[in-house]
């Protein structure tokens, strides 16, 4: 009698728990490699934010966008006084959006992770920062202020 080619029940199970144990081990590494591609993606839209307010400051003598008008000042050309005009700009062709909490609006509520909008905005100063309530890993906790 010919003996039967094929593989055992053990060595299937085997085989599935290797593969479930290699599962595990590739699955985080993945999520972190997304979580670190959205933080260098905040990290880039801040800067390019933060570059183009000093821009429109520069050129319209030392004013920052104010928080009613900011998405036209810096999506659309001003004038001196940062109305309506065909002097300086666009600085911006929209807003980016915050990558933690796909948000692009502004928030003026002074406090930075309340998550309210996309971007906690200061028209006094200029100052623009990340309004989410993630840290650095991604884990909902302390806010992005110190980029």
């Amino acid at each position: 009698m010919e003996a039967k080619s094929g593989f055992t029940l053990v060595e299937i199970l085997v085989v599935v728990v290797i593969l479930g144990i290699l599962a595990a081990i590739v699955i985080p590494q993945f999520t972190e490699a997304s979580t670190e591609a959205k933080f260098s993606s905040l990290c880039t839209d801040l800067q390019t934010l933060r570059s183009q307010i000093e821009l429109y400051k520069i050129q319209h003598n030392d004013t920052p966008p104010s928080f009613a008008n900011f998405v036209a000042q810096m999506t659309g050309q001003t004038d001196i006084t940062g109305a309506v005009g065909t002097d300086f700009g666009p600085y911006m062709q929209k807003i980016p959006t915050n990558q933690f909490n796909d948000l692009n609006t502004l928030d003026n509520t002074g406090t930075i992770g309340d998550n309210v909008g996309g971007w906690e905005y200061d028209e006094t100063t200029g100052v623009i920062n990340a309004d989410d309530n993630y840290d650095n890993d991604g884990v909902a906790g302390p806010d992005h202020a110190n980029l």
